[in-house]
């Protein structure tokens, strides 16, 4: 599974951007798809995840509420909404894809067995 994020950019405090993560290859593979995102000088962390199958999402408490996740089966891709954006948001967004047979919305990177390059997101105060 081949996973290729974008819509990245710059943007003021309390606006939106929507990310984009189209996935391509073994897609048939994978049924939970995750956005992680690292922040300079921090670890990796959590933002979202949803279940391509059910639809199901989860959400990092610092986002909930200003962020959401959703899918498109017909074009293989998944979205970040992202909503009320403050300074702290700003960081490089990754998706993952967990592998086949996974269902589990899980919020750890060991996880995720597929990532796809990062797409910086800055938020201005």
């Amino acid at each position: 599974v081949q996973l290729q994020a974008s819509g990245g950019g710059l943007v003021q405090a309390g606006g939106s951007l929507r990310l984009s993560c189209a996935a391509s290859g073994r897609t048939f593979s994978t049924n939970v798809m995750g956005w992680f995102r690292q922040a300079p000088e921090k670890e990796r962390e959590f933002v979202a995840a949803i279940s391509l199958s059910v639809g199901s999402t989860s959400y990092a408490g610092s986002v909930k509420g200003r962020f959401t996740v959703s899918r498109d089966d017909t074009e293989n891709t998944v979205y970040l909404q992202m909503n009320s954006l403050k300074p702290e948001d700003t960081a490089v967004y990754y998706c993952a894809a967990r592998g086949r047979m996974m269902t589990v919305l899980r919020h750890d990177l060991s996880g995720y067995t597929y990532w796809g390059q990062g797409t910086q997101v800055t938020v201005s105060s």
